[in-house]
């Protein structure tokens, strides 16, 4: 059960990132900004949070597995 929790967390904060765009030079971002709609980057960024969300709160729940029944 660790290992489930802990692979969701890191899997959803990577997802997280890809979506959110933390792993680009900024001259990338910046034609990523400017190239698509608000529309399209508001979806890219409730994706971002809610995968993000889900990965924090994955890796809380694992943490708590290890430390407790471990």
């Amino acid at each position: 059960m660790f290992q489930f929790f802990l692979i969701v967390g890191i899997v959803g904060i990577m997802i997280s990132g890809v979506f959110i765009g933390a792993w680009v030079d900024g001259d990338r971002q910046r034609g990523n900004f400017y190239s698509e709609t608000p529309e399209d980057r508001n979806s890219r960024t409730k994706i971002a949070l809610i995968s993000g969300f889900v990965g924090i709160l994955s890796l809380l729940i694992s943490g708590l597995i290890y430390f407790i029944f471990q």
